[in-house]
């Protein structure tokens, strides 16, 4: 997710890499089949032995969500005056009431509305919401049934794609990255059609769970679905767009997990250090891109201050630090705060 940003650049800046950073908008698949990765890793467990309270998780998951998006939102009211002159007002009006309340991918229209990044957020609260039910679906326990089921999740992650580029009901023969029509809006930004994703990822902590850290195939798989994402977002100008939305990338998005998870040299270079900060950072740096990165230029303050040469590195450098800054001030402080308050709300309720 610490990519997306770059979408705002001139994609040649990055010489062979140009094609995967023009491409880099399914890094928002691979966050959300990665959630359910890191959901069933952490409470699987727990989930299997009745010890997994509902109410805590959902503390645990709003604590984590909410006060970085609320910031982020707040810091993004400036963007609000352009929703004012280019909605109704009715539309504006929806919109102020379902942002706030994470719940604005369920109308396609007014998914992006206040902070565009944020439907993702929409989403993920979405799974959490469903989270402590589905973990308890009964999954094989052995790895051809539970790749076959993984298969199974992969087709039906492409069915609504498929349909879409077969009925095209936005009228586009070619739909592509700025097709703003209502039914590519519904399949980009509404909950529903990226449950395959996260349901997959879920199935993948199963899989992780059958291959030892140190195990020499994580690094072969590692390596078999990096390479394969590098070859398919380079030429994904030739891919269909619904598809490299969500769907068909499932699988090499689990093998690049399964080979990062290992005890290998993938993993140890992208444990190093300021990657792992970055890392730690991504979800405040999400959220906070796009609306920041305009802020940035609107303002045209780098040319106020005569450093507008040293553009785009600056600015990226002023995201991930800002980025950074949040998780540590905001972030984690707000998160620790909750989680007090909501466990001693808890006990008084109980008393």
């Amino acid at each position: 997710m610490n990519i997306v940003f770059f979408h705002f650049s001139n994609p040649k800046w990055f010489g062979p890499f140009a094609p995967i950073v023009d491409n880099g908008y399914t890094s928002v698949s691979f966050f959300l089949l990665m959630s359910g990765y890191i959901l069933a890793y952490n409470y699987s467990d727990r989930a299997a032995a009745g010890q997994l309270s509902t109410r805590n998780f959902w503390i645990a998951r709003l604590s984590r969500l909410y006060p970085v998006y609320l910031f982020a939102l707040i810091l993004s009211a400036g963007m609000l005056m352009d929703e004012w002159y280019s909605r109704s007002h009715a539309q504006f009006a929806v919109g102020t009431i379902l942002t706030p309340l994470l719940v604005q991918g369920w109308v396609p229209t007014l998914a992006t509305f206040w902070n565009t990044p944020a439907w993702t957020m929409c989403t993920e609260a979405f799974f959490y919401l469903i989270f402590p039910a589905v973990i308890l679906w009964k999954r094989p326990k052995t790895l051809w049934p539970l790749l076959g089921v993984m298969v199974g999740l992969w087709i039906l992650g492409m069915v609504l794609p498929g349909l879409y580029l077969w009925l095209r009901p936005d009228g586009d023969l070619h739909p592509g990255r700025y097709t703003d029509g209502f039914w590519i809006r519904a399949l980009k930004f509404s909950p529903p059609p990226h449950v395959p994703s996260f349901l997959f990822g879920i199935a993948l902590a199963d899989l992780d769970g059958m291959i030892s850290r140190d195990n020499w195939k994580r690094l072969v798989l590692g390596i078999l679905g990096m390479g394969g994402l590098y070859a398919i977002l380079y030429y994904g100008d030739h891919m269909p767009y619904p598809l490299m939305h969500d769907g068909l990338l499932m699988p090499l998005f689990g093998l690049a997990i399964l080979g990062l998870a290992g005890q290998n040299l993938i993993a140890r270079f992208f444990g190093f250090l300021p990657f792992a900060a970055i890392g730690r950072a991504s979800y405040c740096l999400y959220l906070l891109h796009f609306n920041l990165w305009l802020l940035i230029h609107n303002s045209h303050v780098l040319d106020k201050l005569h450093l507008a040469q040293f553009d785009p590195w600056l600015s990226y450098g002023l995201l991930i630090g800002g980025a950074i800054l949040v998780m540590l001030f905001i972030e984690r402080p707000c998160q620790r705060w909750i989680r007090r308050w909501m466990r001693t709300d808890g006990h008084r309720a109980a008393a």
